[in-house]
């Protein structure tokens, strides 16, 4: 496990000097990535602009689900651009050569890219986070410091859980599935809104089937020390995180299995 871990910050360290190469292109492609997703927040602002409140939530509520799930997914997006570009590691063969090396797939997959000019993205939805909580004049405490922390860290495993879904179904049909986009991206989306907004099928699908509301939702609620209008039990919120970990897990050994049945390119 300790020789993995090595092996994988030495692949991160490998992308992270190969970009440092052309910085000028980095800051460039990090600024637009912090304009092109403030776009999405001033859409939000714009529907506040019309409306006083969406369903009894305000602004600065929405702007503090947006922030947490912006923060999360630019984590994920960072350090699993490996599995969504996964379909082309599939259709040049280059996975047959990937299974013969004596080290997990996992891990030469996830190391295979550190998305660095995410981090335009991670800073345009942590300004908004951060406007989000002194707004709302939240009140911290360590315990909530911690919580938050592992909020973030939950929402992004359960993204790159998404991700590693997406490129397990490559195995079968080397090509990444556009409705695994509607889960990931459009996931992302999603979230930046309160669950109660949403139609009662909808919300139990990204409850039960993709729990997408612990990514942010339940969370927020204990965070913003908020009753739930949809009437959860009260300790979800704050196991919310270690299920967004169980999804990762879980997508992983569903990973296992495709690699059990992949047949090679043929190449």
């Amino acid at each position: 496990m300790r020789n993995a871990f090595r092996l994988y910050l030495r692949y991160l360290g490998i992308s992270f000097r190969s970009q440092m190469q052309y910085r000028a292109s980095f800051v460039m492609l990090s600024v637009g990535q912090f304009f092109i997703s403030g776009i999405d927040f001033l859409a939000i602002l714009i529907l506040f602009d019309r409306f006083d409140h969406l369903q009894g939530w305000s602004l600065s509520e929405v702007a503090f689900f947006y922030g947490l799930v912006s923060v999360s997914f630019a984590i994920s997006d960072a350090f699993a651009r490996g599995f969504d570009s996964f379909h082309l590691t599939i259709k040049s063969g280059e996975f047959d050569r990937v299974l013969l090396r004596p080290r997990s797939p996992v891990i030469q997959i996830a190391g295979q890219e550190l998305t660095l000019r995410r981090i335009g993205r991670f800073l345009q939805g942590l300004i908004v986070l951060l406007w989000a909580t002194h707004t709302l004049q939240v009140s911290w405490s360590v315990f909530k410091i911690l919580f938050l922390l592992t909020t973030i860290l939950g929402g992004a495993a359960f993204f790159v859980g998404l991700f590693i879904l997406q490129a397990t179904f490559a195995f079968w049909t080397t090509e990444s599935l556009e409705i695994m986009n509607t889960l990931t991206y459009g996931g992302r989306e999603t979230a930046s809104y309160p669950l109660p907004i949403y139609r009662s099928w909808f919300r139990k699908f990204f409850t039960y089937v993709v729990p997408l509301a612990c990514v942010n939702y339940f969370p927020a609620l204990a965070l913003l020390e908020r009753s739930d209008p949809l009437g959860f039990p009260p300790i979800l919120p704050w196991i919310a995180p270690w299920i967004c970990l169980l999804f990762l897990l879980l997508s992983l050994k569903i990973w296992q299995f495709g690699i059990r049945h992949y047949r090679s390119t043929g190449s």
